[in-house]
């Protein structure tokens, strides 16, 4: 018979690294560890996971029971909450996760404003690169972009557009762009995230005129100058002058108030990425969820 224990472990097994990582998650030695999961694997009849010092990937069983692990023990945790419901109290651990960037600027400190208003609530913050798609262990997740269909419930919180951006010293030295493909001449700066074709950008023209409607999607092949993983530091090197970045709307529209760097190419409408709060369901939603999505989805709107 699988264990309370066994669905920890399992659960465990599937967001660590490595045998090391979910031992310390799970306040045992590594070799207890194995030792439990051999034992399982015994009890079972299968395998659930190849492992070495380094490394660790559930096989495909194994990967199934830690998926069915995980919702039983999210269950499992809910359930007190099914005979509170008239509680005032919010209380209890909630478990958020967010973009690397966005999480940082924005959910970071609005978690600081929901833990002072509900002292009980024991909230986890984890920042991911990606933080979609399903499988990520959270009550609420924040994510930028489009999603496919799902169970999750979608909310949209902001559009969201992409700008291109440079600083004043690059604008003054090398002339701004007038089309979109004028950025073929220009230095451009890339943010490799969420497995996108980061040097093909796209963006709508506007066949009439600015106050005309849009007209067709077209895209560029640009030549990346500079590179990086995090949207921060090509950021940063664009407000030093090194090129034009392609930015999400909510992280740069305060440089661009600062003068720190200036948007360009306004007449032409670049791939939005709408930022979005997903939870699991919106039927009978634990009042801790529900207390923070609500929170979550006023402080942001009144951004």
């Amino acid at each position: 018979m699988i264990k309370i224990e066994d669905l920890r472990l399992m659960a465990t097994l599937a967001r660590s690294e490595s045998l090391s990582e979910a031992a310390r998650a799970l306040n045992v030695t590594p070799s207890a560890l194995s030792m439990r999961l051999r034992a399982l694997e015994r009890e079972l009849g299968l395998s659930l996971a190849m492992r070495t010092a380094r490394m660790l990937t559930l096989s495909a069983d194994g990967e199934l029971l830690a998926q069915e692990a995980t919702a039983l023990l999210a269950r499992l945790e809910q359930l007190p909450e099914l005979f509170d419901r008239g509680a005032q109290s919010v209380k209890g651990k909630l478990r958020v996760a967010a973009p690397f960037g966005y999480g940082r600027q924005r959910i970071a400190p609005l978690i600081v404003r929901l833990a002072r208003r509900y002292p009980d609530l024991n909230v986890q913050l984890d920042l991911r690169e990606t933080p979609w798609p399903e499988r990520a262990e959270a009550d609420i997740v924040f994510h930028i972009g489009s999603v496919r269909d799902s169970s999750w419930v979608a909310r949209t919180i902001a559009d969201n557009q992409r700008w291109v951006c440079a600083s004043p010293a690059y604008l003054q030295q090398h002339g701004a762009p007038s089309t979109p493909r004028d950025l073929l001449n220009h230095a451009c700066i890339c943010i490799r995230e969420n497995d996108e074709d980061v040097t093909l950008w796209h963006f709508r023209t506007d066949k009439g005129g600015v106050e005309a409607r849009w007209g067709a999607r077209e895209s560029i092949r640009i030549h990346p100058a500079m590179q990086s993983n995090d949207g921060g530091t090509a950021r940063y090197w664009a407000e030093q002058g090194l090129g034009l970045v392609l930015r999400s709307q909510w992280d740069v529209e305060e440089v661009v108030r600062q003068g720190k760097l200036v948007r360009v190419l306004q007449p032409w409408q670049f791939d939005a990425a709408p930022i979005l709060i997903l939870v699991q369901s919106s039927k009978n939603m634990p009042s801790r969820v529900r207390t923070a999505f609500d929170f979550f989805v006023e402080a942001l709107r009144v951004e």
